[in-house]
């Protein structure tokens, strides 16, 4: 119970700061529509998505798998862009890119109290080879270190989640930005396929082959 609560907690911080970056990226480009529409802020209920926020991460969270989700899509309009398929590749970057320097500034943290206090590490290792039970006589920087722990794992997972280079997510984006014209079009003709695709692919554990090799050289750095 307690993983699942920090882990939803975080998991809405994550997503919060992943759709602000979408919008205040589109905004900063010249397209007012986020900003207009009240997407560009911190407030996590501007951003709530009931099945991908709320109902998807719990159920993942109470069967043990990882945790991760989306929010309600920021709202862009291309017309307002001055170079769509470029701007839309900075765009579509934004989300993920918040999540990568929170990951990296929560395991930097993390490192950094190791330094101060070995023992802090200790309390986490202890957290996780005990299933989520706290261990007795927990101090604040030893709760701290587990809470930015599921900081970085949580964001590592939606930036892997979201560069997934398919519709709807980040990455179709990113890779259209990035590809010639003609083969950005004939790209695009997958959009009406995409979400089936990205169920697919998370089905067959293609997210496994990546986030399991990131889990080992988060553990790596942070206890050896």
């Amino acid at each position: 119970m307690i993983t699942t609560v920090i882990s939803l907690f975080i998991l809405l911080f994550s997503i919060t700061i992943h759709e602000a970056s979408h919008g205040w990226a589109a905004y900063k480009l010249g397209d007012p529509t986020a900003m207009a529409a009240g997407r560009v802020t911190l407030n996590p209920i501007a951003h709530i998505d009931p099945f991908g926020t709320v109902i998807l991460p719990l159920l993942l969270a109470l069967f043990g798998a990882p945790v991760f989700g989306w929010a309600k899509p920021v709202p862009v309009n291309p017309h307002f862009l001055r170079n769509p398929r470029r701007d839309g590749f900075w765009i579509s970057l934004a989300g993920p890119g918040a999540n990568i320097i929170a990951a990296v500034a929560s395991l930097l943290l993390i490192l950094l109290l190791k330094l101060i206090s070995p023992v802090t590490t200790v309390a986490l290792y202890d957290f996780l080879t005990s299933r989520g039970s706290l261990p007795p006589g927990l101090q604040p920087l030893q709760g701290l270190v587990i809470i930015l722990f599921y900081m970085v794992l949580i964001n590592t997972y939606l930036v892997v989640f979201n560069l997934i280079p398919m519709y709807p997510l980040d990455g179709s984006g990113v890779l259209e930005g990035i590809l010639p014209d003609r083969l950005a079009e004939q790209y695009s003709r997958l959009r009406p396929f995409g979400f089936l695709i990205v169920i697919i692919l998370i089905s067959v554990g293609f997210l496994d082959l990546i986030i399991k090799p990131l889990q080992y050289l988060i553990l790596g750095l942070i206890f050896f």
